[in-house]
């Protein structure tokens, strides 16, 4: 099982960890069932991914792997959770781009993001895909652009979170095309959808494993 130990340290994205040796652990890790805290509602591209790894973890060391979902504030209440937690190995933590930007976007934090957890490896590199509802009626970048120069403040721009990666990357294309976007925020990228998928909202930006489906069914247009 050595080639299998070495395997998960490379998988998981961040832990907490004891100041043990590394070699000394993995002669019985794990004995218990392992949590993966993620900072987002189930669903979105983060959850999607620790459930990929947390199924192959659990095949192949014999101890549960659960995803537990501990959604709010640009994925922080996940980190805190994390932080808070005995630092045994048994509580890991599938972070996001997101996590950056929200522990400086988000006040009197609990934790330091740099000083508090052991990142150990990247999982997935993700492109994120600008998507609206169907209703819109531009069906180019700069047909969308003209609308909304056209409509300032009326479109709506739906988000996983404020202080989250997609936001980032809706201002900053409200910044490079100089238009006035609504910006919305959620808790996650299912409940964005959901109100995106209803034509509450009209555009979006997103990783591309959490829109695939909808885009190649017609449901959203990329």
């Amino acid at each position: 099982m050595r080639l299998a130990r070495r395997r998960l340290f490379e998988l998981m994205a961040g832990a907490a960890l004891p100041t043990i040796s590394l070699a000394a652990w993995a002669l019985d890790y794990p004995t218990r069932p392992v949590r993966i805290i993620v900072g987002f509602p189930p669903g979105g591209p983060t959850d999607i991914f620790a459930r990929l790894i947390s199924e192959w973890l659990s095949r192949r060391l014999g101890q549960p792997f659960i995803v537990e979902n501990r959604p709010g504030a640009g994925s922080t209440v996940g980190i805190a959770a994390l932080v808070a937690a005995p630092a045994d190995g048994y509580t890991l933590l599938l972070v996001s781009t997101s996590a950056v930007i929200s522990a400086g976007y988000y006040r009197n934090l609990s934790f330091d993001l740099v000083h508090d957890i052991v990142p150990i490896c990247g999982v997935a590199l993700e492109p994120l895909v600008m998507v609206v509802h169907p209703s819109v009626s531009a069906k180019t970048i700069p047909e969308f652009i003209a609308d909304a120069k056209a409509n300032p403040g009326k479109i709506i721009m739906a988000s996983v979170g404020n202080g989250t990666t997609p936001q980032m990357t809706g201002e900053l294309f409200k910044m490079m095309a100089g238009v006035d976007l609504l910006h919305v925020p959620y808790q996650g990228a299912a409940p964005a959808l959901t109100d995106l998928l209803a034509g509450r909202a009209q555009v979006m930006f997103e990783a591309m494993p959490t829109l695939v489906g909808y885009i190649r069914s017609g449901k959203l247009r990329a």
